[in-house]
């Protein structure tokens, strides 16, 4: 399949990406985080984006967020450049960060309300998505709880809430369950990702935990740096134990590298 296809077809899609920062006159005195960067997203899957610390996949996730512009090639997401026309992906994308970022002075509810109040659902239809999903997520009970009296594997099912509630295609996730402990964390990337899957969603997974990428994934890109994909691989539901283990050793060869 060609570029141009892939691009036509996909729901993300990355073409001769590369993003520099620093103000210098020569590539000596500029900080290439991305180099030309090629990936296509489609529709419905669940892509886990694995690298070292460093290595470019959130300066990535911040061009495909809209949040910062390529400085060389082109990245859409549904067809749309999510920096020149952020708002056109308005209640498209909704993307789960690191820490929860919940507001301290809004209830759990409140919390999962917020997206909803941003695309101006009206309060009662918006308190009964947001019930829906707390109470689906486990929370049930919680709902005006502030999230200083939860515990963070709670605070980060309140996030999961929120992302669900604005039934937006596209997730991003910016390493959601870094924080947690291994059994909360391990927990709750089973529960996101079937609940991906149930709904159908695309979603693209930052990490650098090799056991988490193989975990959540559908396929797995391995990035090295500046950010270019060193390794792509597609995981099959009927692969036997040593294919999973021939591809978690190019993993670690290629990260090893």
């Amino acid at each position: 399949m060609t570029l141009a296809a892939d691009a036509r077809e996909a729901e993300i899609h990355l073409e001769h990406v590369s993003k520099w920062f620093g103000r210098g006159e020569n590539d000596a005195e500029m900080l290439r985080a991305v180099d030309g960067l090629d990936i296509s997203i489609a529709r419905g899957e669940m892509v886990a984006l694995l690298g070292k610390t460093g290595c470019g996949k959130s300066t990535t996730f911040n061009m495909i967020c809209g949040l910062l512009a390529p400085s060389e090639g082109t990245v859409r997401v549904q067809g749309c450049d999510p920096f020149k026309n952020f708002n056109d992906l308005r209640g498209k994308i909704a993307v789960v960060f690191q820490n929860d970022r919940l507001l301290p002075w809004r209830t759990a509810i409140g919390n999962v309300e917020l997206g909803l109040e941003m695309l101006d659902m009206p309060r009662p239809e918006g308190r009964k998505i947001a019930q829906s999903w707390l109470s689906r997520l486990g929370l049930e009970g919680h709902e005006n709880d502030y999230p200083h009296a939860l515990s963070g594997g709670m605070r980060q099912r309140v996030s999961i809430a929120r992302a669900f509630a604005t039934d937006a295609s596209i997730l991003l996730c910016d390493e959601p369950f870094s924080a947690l402990d291994e059994i909360t964390g391990q927990r709750l990337r089973e529960e996101f990702a079937n609940l991906v899957r149930e709904n159908r969603k695309t979603a693209v997974f930052i990490t650098h935990s090799i056991n988490e990428a193989l975990q959540i994934g559908d396929r797995v890109v391995v990035m090295t740096r500046p950010a270019k994909i060193a390794y792509d691989v597609r995981l099959g539901d009927g692969a036997t134990s040593e294919q999973n283990a021939a591809i978690r050793a190019r993993i670690q060869d290629v990260l090893a590298a």
